[in-house]
C-alpha cells in the first residue's frame, strides 16, 4: 500500500510532493510505521530525483511516459536508497503497481528495467565519479553519470541532484569544492533541530533519551539536534506537549534572536506562521501582533504560542497577500520572507526542481512588496529584520544593499548569513541569512 500511495502523491502533487503525505496518510488510512516509510519513500525520490532520471536514461531505451517513469524512480530509490525493503520485494512490489495501474505490458516492462538495474549495480565505490553513487556503498559497473572533467556542474546536477544552475552560481560564490559540499549536504533528511524553551539542556537530553530519542548538544545553547528519524519520539514526548521544547532550526532562532525584543515593546511578525520566532519574540516580554494570509496558517500558529506558553502577550491578525500593512508604528518588524528555500534543501526537497528564473522573478516582486510595507510600519528610530532561508544574495545582502541605496537614510546595523552544516556536524543543519536594519529618527 505505502508503494501505491508513493506514486499516487508525487502524480498528483508534482510541485510540491511532501506537502501530499499526510493527506494521503490521512486518506488511506496508514499506520504509523507505514506512514513513515511512505514519507522517507516520497522525500528520497524528490531528493535523488536527478541521480534516478540519469540512471533510467542509461537504463531505457527512448523517454518512458511520465506515470511509468515515475513509479520506475521510486523502485531505483528502494534498490539504491532504501534498505528496508530486500530487492526482491522492491521489484516485486514496483511491477505489481505498475501493473495494477498501467497495464500487465508495463509491469513486465518495469521488471526488465528495474532487474538490469539490480546487474549494473555493484557494491563499494571505486573513485570513479562516473560510476560511484554518492551517498551509498554502491557503483555501477557502467558509466552512468556526465563526465565531470568536462561538464562538472552537469555531473554535478546528475550525482549530487541539485539543478547545475544553482550549483554553479554557488561556486561562483564560495568556490567549486563548497557548492558540491552544500549539494551533498542535502542529498539526506538533515538532522531534526529542537530550541530548549524552558529546562537545563542536559537533563532535557536525557528525558528524551528516556522518551526513544537520542538527543546532543548543538553550537547553540538552545538548540539541540537528534536524527531525523527520531522526530516521532520527540514530537510525542512530554517536554513537547509540555511545551519545554518545540522544533526550530538555528538559523531561523538567530534570526528571531536579532530582532533583540524587549519587554513592552509592540513588535510586528508579518510573515508569522507557524510560529517559532513569534514565540521568541513574545518570551523577551513584547507583545507581538503576528500576521499571515490565510486563517489556517494562523491557527496553527495560535496553537504553538499557545503550547510554549505565551499566547498572552500575541495578537494574529488575518492580512491580504497584497492588501495595506497593519496599522500602526512598531518598534521592530520582523519579516521572515516566502524565498527559494535554497538553505534548507534537505528539509524541503522540493524546492529545488521548483527553482529558476520564473520562480526567482516571482519571489522577486512578492519580497519588494514585503520589503516596503514593513518600512511603512517601524517607528522613527525602530528596528526592520529581514530573513530568509535562502543562500542567494538575490534575496539577501543584494537586497538589503538595493533598499539601503534608495533609502540612505536607514543603516544596517548587523547582517549574518549561515551555510548548512555538514552532514554530522554539530552546526546549522539549515542555512539562511538575516539583517537587522534601523530607521532614523
Amino acid at each position: 500500500m505505502p508503494r501505491l500511495t508513493a506514486w499516487e502523491v508525487l502524480r498528483s502533487n508534482a510541485g510540491a510532493p511532501m506537502r501530499g503525505v499526510t493527506p494521503a496518510v490521512q486518506r488511506v488510512g496508514l499506520d504509523a510505521r507505514d506512514a513513515g516509510f511512505l514519507r522517507h519513500l516520497v522525500g528520497t525520490e524528490v531528493r535523488r530525483r536527478a541521480t534516478l532520471r540519469a540512471i533510467l536514461s542509461k537504463l531505457t531505451r527512448g523517454k518512458p511516459n511520465p506515470d511509468l517513469a515515475c513509479h520506475l524512480r521510486l523502485g531505483l530509490a528502494q534498490l539504491l536508497f532504501l534498505d528496508r525493503v530486500p530487492d526482491h520485494a522492491a521489484v516485486n512490489e514496483t511491477v505489481d503497481a505498475v501493473a495494477r495501474t498501467l497495464g500487465l505490458s508495463k509491469g513486465r516492462y518495469a521488471n526488465g528495467v528495474l532487474r538490469s538495474a539490480l546487474k549494473l549495480r555493484q557494491e563499494g565505490h571505486v573513485g570513479l565519479p562516473r560510476h560511484d553513487v554518492i551517498g551509498t556503498n554502491w557503483r555501477f559497473s557502467e558509466p552512468v553519470f556526465q563526465d565531470p572533467d568536462d561538464h562538472p556542474f552537469l555531473w554535478a546536477e546528475e550525482a549530487l541532484s541539485v539543478p547545475a544552475k544553482l550549483i554553479k552560481g554557488w561556486a561562483d560564490r564560495w568556490g567549486k569544492e563548497e557548492a558540491f559540499r552544500i549539494a551533498a549536504s542535502f542529498l539526506s533528511e538533515p538532522d531534526l533541530s529542537l530550541r530548549i524553551v524552558a529546562g537545563d539542556r542536559d537533563a532535557l537530553v536525557e528525558e528524551l533519551a528516556q522518551a526513544g530519542c537520542e538527543a546532543r548538544h548543538s553550537e547553540h545553547p538552545l538548540i539541540l539536534l537528534c536524527d531525523a528519524s527520531n522526530t516521532s519520539a520527540a514530537v510525542n514526548s512530554s517536554a513537547f506537549a509540555e511545551g519545554r521544547i518545540t522544533v526550530q532550526g538555528e538559523s531561523a532562532l538567530r534570526a528571531a534572536e536579532l530582532v533583540e525584543a524587549a519587554p513592552g515593546e509592540r513588535i510586528l511578525d508579518l510573515c508569522a506562521a507557524p510560529g517559532g520566532k513569534t514565540a521568541v519574540l513574545a518570551a523577551s516580554g513584547a507583545h507581538v501582533i503576528a500576521c499571515d494570509v490565510s486563517e489556517e496558517r494562523l491557527s496553527r500558529l495560535a496553537l504553538t504560542v499557545q503550547r510554549l506558553g505565551c499566547s498572552e502577550l500575541v495578537e494574529t491578525l488575518l492580512i491580504e497577500a497584497d492588501g495595506p500593512a497593519p496599522d500602526g508604528s512598531f518598534d521592530a518588524v520582523l519579516v521572515d520572507a516566502p524565498c527559494s528555500n535554497t538553505g534548507v534543501l534537505g528539509a524541503r526537497p522540493g524546492a529545488r526542481w521548483r527553482w529558476g528564473p520564473a520562480s526567482m522573478r516571482s519571489l522577486d516582486a512578492l519580497q519588494a512588496e514585503l520589503f516596503e510595507r514593513a518600512v511603512a510600519c517601524v517607528r522613527p528610530g525602530g528596528r526592520l529584520i529581514w530573513s530568509t532561508c535562502s543562500l542567494s544574495p538575490s534575496e539577501n545582502e543584494q537586497r538589503v544593499a538595493r533598499f539601503l541605496a534608495e533609502h540612505p537614510d536607514w543603516s544596517l546595523e548587523v547582517e549574518a548569513g549561515h551555510l548548512p552544516g555538514s552532514p554530522g556536524v554539530d552546526g546549522p543543519v539549515d542555512g539562511g541569512y538575516a539583517a537587522r536594519l534601523v530607521a532614523p529618527g
